[in-house]
């Protein structure tokens, strides 16, 4: 079963370096809580990484059950 990311905006990128900031709006959020939903791959798990400060991170399975919540973006993200 294909593994999904809930991922919430919990900081504001203002301040932030400009990586940070555009990693943030490629996952595409706006705005502090908002929350989306994209596919677990390393693309997206690239960009959490850049940004794993201003961010929280559930796993979700497609079914829409979840599996965790808020795990470290740390331990995740290598």
């Amino acid at each position: 079963m294909a593994q999904q990311l809930k991922i919430t905006q919990v900081r504001s990128t203002i301040g932030n370096k400009p990586n940070a900031r555009e990693s943030v709006r490629s996952l595409g959020l706006k705005k502090i809580h908002q929350v989306v939903t994209v596919p677990d791959n390393a693309v997206n798990r690239g960009y959490l990484k850049s940004a794993r400060h201003l961010l929280t991170v559930e796993f979700v399975k497609t079914n829409g059950s979840t599996d965790a919540t808020d795990l470290p973006v740390e331990s995740d993200v290598e």
